[in-house]
């Protein structure tokens, strides 16, 4: 017969991820199959890492993403050293399945070096693919689906054309050449399948430094990566990939008997009205806050202008007073600056930057907190459990105003906006129920489906 191997105490997998809801992600595929996991908004201090000690999975939260590579240099090294703290056999730096970056923005590429310098990392497994999220990688070029199919990359109909970081490379190692003179390499499907893959990573490590570009369309292809990536495990490896590095590991630690299946996650039930936020311009989010509001929702304008300000203090205490009064009759409420590309709200409020000689980065730095500061009052005064902070940017400055600093999966919506625990060293903020939603995330009706507390007869939409 023969023996399961067991798991090392402690935790498994330590994860940067470059933006919050990727972070996000790589917690809720760790938790949702059973292995407890955390994630952090700022690198976990010794007491922090002992109170959760039993996690499995420990994430940092960042946004490297839109950073370019000078921040890069600056903070990165501290995130790396605090997930070699952690004590995790597995390193990972969470990337977009869709591998958004650039030389001058969120290099992957930069990254790399970071870990080389700063952790003496010799092999470093790229893996963007995907399999439940229908991110494939073949011969070496990405794949990502669309409504009407399968598009290499840089014939994307959305990632062609990024208003960021535009795909115009779909082959993985040249896009990544850009970036960074490291070595980087590929394992091509038919060495994969030729079980050559142990052999063509140890070069790649003896080499020193190197990259080596995974490739993986099918379920059995994600078992093996894997194998290959538990295998390597406690050396100096720095995984740089999408949650389907975890998607791999889950696969193959089930495939060995580690680790059972799991059902899905039900639903976290009604807890009666909601508040939600929301700082988005994205056409996704006006769609969902019409549908909110044909929902019952009582909507909130936030002026931009006066939440921007140095001195927001007197337009927050309005809103917070109206956002009370419609949760005091039973109503959920959802405070919006904008609702949508075409709000004149949006015009108005590059018009006061212009003004005023305001940069844009720091203005909506500004809102995000003043939209964070709201949130705390009105769950303080009225003992909400439930909220939603809508935005990318703004999740992450909201989510630190309202004094939360570490975030535990509860119960599943879209990949990366799961409602979650909310930790946090203010009690009356410690196990608020909290969904971070990105700009273009979620269904039309998602602060509906929040409301009732994610999952539908266990399952997702």
């Amino acid at each position: 017969m023969t023996q399961v191997e067991q798991f090392p105490p402690g935790p498994l997998i330590a994860w940067y991820g470059d933006d919050y809801t990727g972070a996000a992600a790589v917690m809720e595929v760790l938790s949702f199959a059973g292995l407890p996991s955390i994630l952090f908004l700022d690198p976990p201090t010794p007491e922090q890492l002992a109170r959760f000690g039993q996690m499995r999975g420990i994430g940092i939260a960042g946004t490297a993403r839109s950073e370019n590579p000078q921040w890069m240099q600056a903070e990165l090294p501290r995130m790396f050293a605090s997930l070699r703290k952690t004590g995790a056999p597995l390193l990972h730096y969470k990337i977009c399945s869709t591998l958004d970056s650039a030389p001058d923005i969120g290099s992957i590429g930069a990254a790399m070096e970071i870990a080389v310098a700063t952790l003496g990392t010799r092999l470093m497994p790229v893996y963007p693919a995907a399999i439940p999220l229908k991110r494939y990688q073949a011969f070496g070029s990405l794949f990502a689906a669309a409504p009407d199919g399968v598009f290499r990359l840089d014939r994307h109909p959305v990632m062609a054309r990024h208003p960021v970081t535009p795909m115009d490379e779909a082959d993985v190692v040249q896009h990544l050449a850009r970036q960074t003179r490291l070595p980087i390499e590929t394992l091509r499907l038919d060495q994969l399948h030729q079980g050559q893959a142990d052999a063509v990573l140890a070069a790649a490590e003896r080499e020193g430094g190197a990259g080596i570009a995974l490739d993986s369309v099918s379920e059995a292809d994600q078992r093996e990566i894997g194998r290959i990536l538990w295998q390597r495990r406690n050396t100096d490896m720095m995984c740089f990939g999408s949650q389907g590095i975890e998607y791999a590991l889950i696969a193959h630690w089930r495939a060995a008997g580690m680790i059972p299946p799991v059902a899905p996650r039900p639903s976290a039930g009604d807890l009666g009205p909601i508040a939600v936020v929301s700082a988005s311009v994205s056409p996704v989010t006006a769609q969902q806050i019409a549908n909110a509001a044909a929902s019952g929702f009582r909507l909130i304008e936030g002026d931009p202008r006066h939440l921007a300000s140095d001195n927001a203090s007197a337009a927050e205490e309005t809103v917070v007073t109206e956002m009370l009064e419609a949760l005091s009759r039973g109503q959920d409420v959802l405070l919006a600056t904008a609702r949508g590309p075409d709000d004149p709200a949006v015009e108005r409020f590059r018009t006061w930057l212009a003004d005023n000689a305001t940069a844009a980065a720091g203005a909506n730095r500004n809102i995000g907190k003043a939209l964070g500061r709201i949130l705390h009052r009105v769950v303080t005064r009225s003992g909400l459990r439930r909220a939603v902070i809508s935005g990318g940017d703004t999740s992450g400055h909201a989510a630190r105003e309202l004094g939360v600093t570490a975030l535990q999966a509860l119960a599943p919506t879209v990949p990366g906006a799961s409602i979650s625990v909310a930790r946090s060293e203010d009690p009356q903020i410690d196990g608020l129920q909290l969904a971070l939603k990105g700009g273009q995330m979620g269904t039309v009706d998602f602060f509906s489906w929040v409301r009732a507390g994610g999952g539908v007869d266990g399952k997702l939409r």
